[in-house]
Parts: C-alpha cells; sequence; structure tokens
C-alpha cells in the first residue's frame, strides 16, 4: 500500500475526474457484485464458518494493484484501472467493514470499529504516507518505483507460505471446495464486470478495465483482516490466500482472450 501511494501523483486525481463516470460505476460495482457473490456462494455450500468468512471478506475489499497490470498486459484502459483502484482503496475504510458486519453477522461476531482501525492501518495510513513521500521527494521515488512491488510481491508469498504451512491439514479437507469457490466466484466477478460495461456502453477497452478491476480483489488485505481481527477463526484466511494465486492466473488467461480479441477488432478496422 506504501507502494502503491509512491506511485500516484496529481495525474492520477485528474484521471478520476476526467472520467468520474466509469470510475464510480467501477466502485459501486466492486462494491456490490463481489460482496453479494461471496454471501450467495457462502449460503449455497453451506459453508463452514471460518471459509464463509474468509470469502467475504475478499469479496468485500477493494480492487488490487495486480489490476493495473493484468489491465496493461489485456490492453485495457489503464488510467482507468488505476483510477478505479486508487477510488475503492480510498473508501475501504468505511465500505469493507460495513460490508462485512452485514454479510457474515450470521457466521461470526464481527466489529465494525475494529475492522475500520485495521483498514485504516493497513490501507489509509500506508498510501497516505507513500503519496507524502511522492509529493516531497519525487526523484528519489522515482529510483526506487521498481522495488516496491518486488517486496510486495515477496511479502504476500511468504504470508500466504505461513498460511498453508501453519494449516496444511486443515487444507487437506478444504483445500478443494475453497479452490472451487474462488474459481467461480473470480469467474463470476469478470463476468459480472463485462456485463455491466455492456449495459452502461463502455468501449472494448474501459470494458476490459473494469471487468479486470471486478474479478481482482486486494485479497492481501483480506489475508490481513482475517488474521488481525478474526484470529479464532484460522482457515479465514485461506480464501485470501487461494484468491491471491488463482486470480493472477485467471486474470492473464483473461488478459490474453482480451487482447487477441481487440487486435482481431483493430485488424478488421484496418480494411
Amino acid at each position: 500500500m506504501f507502494g502503491m501511494g509512491t506511485s500516484i501523483d496529481s495525474e492520477s486525481f485528474k484521471e478520476i475526474l476526467k472520467k468520474p463516470k466509469e470510475v464510480i460505476i467501477g466502485s459501486i460495482t466492486q462494491f456490490t457484485i463481489m460482496p453479494l457473490l461471496a454471501w450467495i456462494l457462502a449460503v449455497a455450500f453451506n459453508l463452514d464458518k471460518d471459509i464463509a468468512l474468509g470469502v467475504i471478506l475478499v469479496g468485500s475489499c477493494p480492487g488490487g494493484t495486480a489490476s493495473n497490470v493484468i489491465t496493461h498486459i489485456a490492453g485495457g484502459d489503464v488510467s482507468l484501472s488505476v483510477s478505479m483502484t486508487i477510488l475503492s482503496t480510498l473508501l475501504a475504510p468505511i465500505i469493507t467493514p460495513a460490508l462485512v458486519y452485514l454479510l457474515a453477522g450470521r457466521w461470526v461476531e464481527v466489529s465494525i470499529l475494529a475492522m475500520f482501525k485495521s483498514v485504516v492501518k493497513v490501507i489509509l495510513l500506508p498510501v497516505l504516507l507513500g503519496l507524502l513521500v511522492q509529493r516531497l521527494s519525487p526523484k528519489t521515488v522515482e529510483k526506487s518505483k521498481d522495488i516496491f512491488p518486488l517486496i510486495s510481491s515477496a511479502a504476500i508469498i511468504l504470508i500466504i507460505a505461513g498460511i498453508i504451512g501453519a494449516n496444511s491439514e486443515k487444507i487437506a479437507k478444504s483445500g478443494l471446495i475453497v479452490l472451487l469457490i474462488v474459481m467461480i466466484h473470480n469467474a463470476l466477478g469478470l463476468i459480472g464486470g463485462l456485463l455491466v460495461a455492456k449495459w452502461t456502453n463502455m468501449d472494448y477497452d474501459k470494458a476490459t478495465a473494469l471487468a479486470i478491476e471486478v474479478g481482482m480483489q486486494n485479497s492481501g488485505l483480506a489475508i490481513q483482516l482475517a488474521t488481525v481481527n478474526f484470529a479464532l477463526n484460522p482457515l479465514a484466511t485461506l480464501p485470501g490466500a487461494i484468491f491471491s494465486i488463482w486470480h493472477n492466473i485467471s486474470g492473464s488467461i483473461f488478459a490474453s482472450i482480451r487482447r487477441k480479441k481487440i487486435q482481431n477488432i483493430n485488424l478488421a478496422k484496418s480494411f
């Protein structure tokens, strides 16, 4: 999140103002389709309360920064993707705890205040600190901008490895069902994003960005929230850990399909 903050400059906020309709639609879609899908899947599959909580945590999180990279690979509107990520991230301290409270309350006791504090610590403060550093020392940030993604990737890999190592026996029993839920959740998010983009008459590159942004969550945040706020529900971290791996695989496949399609569209236009 600190790395994300250092990558945001005045131009990023100008992009939000240039495309307010698409950015707002993206954020609304992000915080409606994915949380509701998570709740529906948890009920439909009669999931264990820990896993149900973890799935809802993933669904209630903002978009992840990996979506920006996948959008670039897909030939989508990267500036729109970045703008949607920024807005959903800044809204997360309020919306994410509220969604988890409303949707996961039937399984576990949820403290909105405790979750709010966690999201502020994990997301808002690091992003604001990154913004401050970017503002005060842009040249230093420019020199080190390639380091932050590597640090983030290494940290997430270590967290996932720790979760899997600590819960290996439980994962052996429930890992397949969680993987299935994650795959369905992610796929329906991508499809839902495309349908919303079509319904709102977005261009192909914007539709691509919206679908990827909706389908790819900040699952690292879901892991952190589960660890800090639901220590008595150890398996709640599992959906976030599996989602962190799977959405990059599915996102790359989706990007490849969209990129080929847009190349065919451009080729047809050239004739």
